[in-house]
């Protein structure tokens, strides 16, 4: 008995030792966590309760030129419903009026609805999508709901906010205007003047400390944010929406009606560069247009006969020959290094001068001018080209620039290259890139760089404003200037482009019909229509080009003048009639003779006072009505224009209230 007890005692002493040894572990422990490693615990601590949440910025605006909204953000709404937060009462009370509530905004039977809530519930959904895509005013709506108008906890409404960019104008001009998309990666990108002036619209993103609490609910520490949000700026772009809806479904038509590839036009300011329409329509598989890649910046492609203006330009600035000099067209074929050069006009144009040679548009006139007068200093014609800054990017601000290729003498030359060049073939060049030269003689020979945005604004305040900025002060010299000029003017008074002639609106330009060779080495090739040009011809306000890739041929009709010369004339028309900014009221004090006269011989005759009835035979008719009823005469009228007899004779004594009866002719 007594080996018995001292057996247990020793087991109640080891497992006091062993209490002993794992309290003084514990409290080992616990004097190293509260001392030792304390700071590293209350740090931990902290940052699991406590967390910096961002408050994103409110992204800038983009307006145009007059004020109206481009592109902006907006709230959008998600609407889950966790269907395991309503109790039993509530949810069996509401569902079937929330499920009638909702029938207009998702557009389903209420039946269906129901059913999908009930299934919701019955596999204890608690992520159950409603509703996505939805307004402001749309969330707010359906946030007083029954059911949902009890709350997140007892309702189950889960409410998911995104902001969205939006363009009130739909897409027109899209891809200028730019917009937001994610890469196959994942990664956002933006495009367009959304990407390439981000710096001002994207804003400053604040921060605000909050602390968890209960059911996993954060709560801010403060009322102040620890950084304040900063909203991005607003940007004013220069895109006029009067000429770029002009614009954009003029160039839809054509491509339309051609069964075009893709298309592009732009329209440019001439004193300041500033780009008021641009539109690239490119055509999907179900035969639509959208706007996809920007062509107008980004497609560098051999341009045709628009690149025949530099060798009107070159060959009168150097002095080589006059507009007056005469060439054969020899049939409308010659040859050079065994390759031929045809004109599009059979049978040629015999003997011509170079300014009706480009006129016309005979490549063999052009090219026996420039290779006759630069073929022994090649170097001397491609300097020309250089100096107007055709062989570089124009340095936009948007990615993916078209990167223009000049042959060099010395680099990429050989003998085909110059007379080649002449009349605008291995040579490329950007749409915008054309459009800049021809803009420069519409602009007493200054070149300037096209601009997409004017100005940066913070509400009423001028953050950032963009001047036009001088490529080339001068690219040639003024008597020049007037002969390239003249000649751009008898382009479509009587030349290639005489169909778009207008005896009541001047224009000027060049047409253009490429072949594109888009499988370089194969024989895939398809023509490029184009027209460049400026508009009024004597002052010009506006440049514009116009190019359209891979007409339908079998209309038997793919010559610049008839496929994109139409778009030009349609724009330029339309932009004086249309467009308010162009509305004026000219020399309101000027007199005209029929006028004055017309309104001397109403005004003698009203105030003889009559007591007779007047001859009013050839008066106008509203002038002879005035001038009865002054008489206390009632009258009738059958007709419109001048007075051609009258019912009651001349001479016949004027009756009070008497009906006279006037035939107008």
């Amino acid at each position: 008995m007594a080996v018995e007890n001292r057996n247990i005692l020793n087991r109640i002493y080891l497992i006091a030792l062993v209490i002993l040894i794992m309290a003084s572990a514990v409290g080992i422990k616990l004097t190293n966590i509260q001392w030792v490693e304390g700071d590293y615990y209350r740090k931990l601590a902290k940052e699991r309760t406590i967390k910096r949440f961002v408050i994103p910025a409110n992204r800038g605006n983009v307006y145009s030129s007059d004020g109206s909204l481009l592109a902006t953000s907006i709230p959008e709404y998600t609407i889950r419903f966790d269907a395991v937060a309503p109790s039993e009462e509530n949810f069996d009370k509401h569902v079937e009026a929330l499920s009638d509530s909702l029938v207009i905004l998702l557009k389903k039977p209420s039946g269906t609805i129901l059913n999908e809530f009930r299934k919701a519930r019955a596999h204890k959904n608690r992520y159950f999508l409603v509703a996505n895509k939805l307004s402001f005013t749309e969330y707010m709506t359906i946030k007083s709901f029954p059911l949902f108008n009890l709350g997140a906890y007892k309702g189950g409404m889960i409410t998911e906010q995104k902001t969205v960019r939006e363009h009130p104008i739909g897409k027109i001009a899209e891809r200028t205007i730019g917009y937001e998309r994610f890469n196959d990666a994942g990664k956002l990108t933006r495009v367009g003047i959304e990407g390439a002036f981000g710096q001002y619209l994207n804003g400053k993103d604040g921060e605000i400390l909050k602390q968890k609490i209960a059911k996993g609910q954060w709560k801010p520490i403060r009322d102040n944010n620890e950084v304040e949000p900063r909203d991005g700026y607003d940007i004013v772009s220069t895109i006029d929406v009067y000429v770029q809806d002009i614009a954009h479904h003029a160039l839809l038509k054509q491509l339309q009606e051609y069964e075009a590839d893709h298309g592009c036009v732009v329209v440019m300011e001439t004193k300041t560069g500033a780009v008021k329409a641009i539109s690239n329509l490119g055509r999907a598989k179900d035969g639509t247009y959208y706007e996809t890649i920007n062509y107008a910046v980004g497609e560098s492609h051999e341009p045709g006969s628009t690149f025949k203006l530099v060798d009107l330009i070159a060959l009168l600035d150097d002095k080589k020959i006059d507009t007056s000099k005469i060439y054969d067209s020899h049939g409308g074929v010659i040859t050079y290094r065994g390759k031929k050069v045809k004109d599009s006009h059979d049978g040629g144009y015999g003997k011509i001068s170079l300014a009706r040679g480009f006129e016309v548009s005979s490549n063999t006139i052009m090219v026996q001018a420039v290779y006759e007068n630069y073929k022994s200093n090649p170097k001397q014609f491609v300097d020309r080209i250089n100096n107007m800054g055709l062989n570089k990017p124009l340095g936009l601000p948007f990615k993916g620039e078209g990167i223009p290729k000049i042959p060099q003498p010395g680099k990429d030359w050989n003998g085909l290259s110059l007379p080649w060049m002449a009349f605008g073939y291995g040579v490329s060049v950007t749409p915008l890139q054309t459009l800049t030269l021809y803009n420069a003689i519409a602009n007493n020979g200054e070149m300037i760089k096209p601009i997409f945005v004017q100005e940066v604004k913070e509400w009423n305040k001028t953050i950032k404003k963009y001047e036009k900025q001088v490529i080339n002060p001068k690219i040639c010299s003024d008597e020049t200037l007037l002969k390239v000029r003249a000649v751009l003017q008898n382009v479509v008074k009587k030349g290639t482009a005489s169909k778009l002639y207008s005896k009541d609106f001047s224009m000027a330009g060049k047409t253009g019909t490429a072949q594109v060779d888009y499988h370089k080495g194969d024989a895939h090739m398809y023509y490029a229509s184009s027209f460049t040009g400026y508009f009024p011809a004597e002052n010009p306000k506006y440049s514009c080009i116009v190019v359209v890739h891979k007409p339908n041929t079998s209309k038997n009709n793919y010559y610049g003048a008839d496929v994109a010369g139409p778009v030009f004339k349609r724009i330029a028309q339309k932009v004086f009639t249309d467009v308010p900014s162009t509305n004026e009221i000219k020399d309101l004090k000027k007199k005209f003779k029929n006028q004055e006269n017309s309104y001397i011989t109403y005004n003698d005759k009203l105030n003889k006072k009559p007591t007779v009835i007047p001859n009013l035979k050839g008066m106008p008719g509203m002038d002879a009505v005035a001038l009865l009823e002054n008489l206390n005469m009632k009258v009738k009228v059958i007709g419109f224009g001048k007075v051609k007899k009258q019912s009651i004779l001349p001479g016949q004594p004027i009756l009070k209230n008497n009906t006279i009866i006037l035939e107008l002719s």
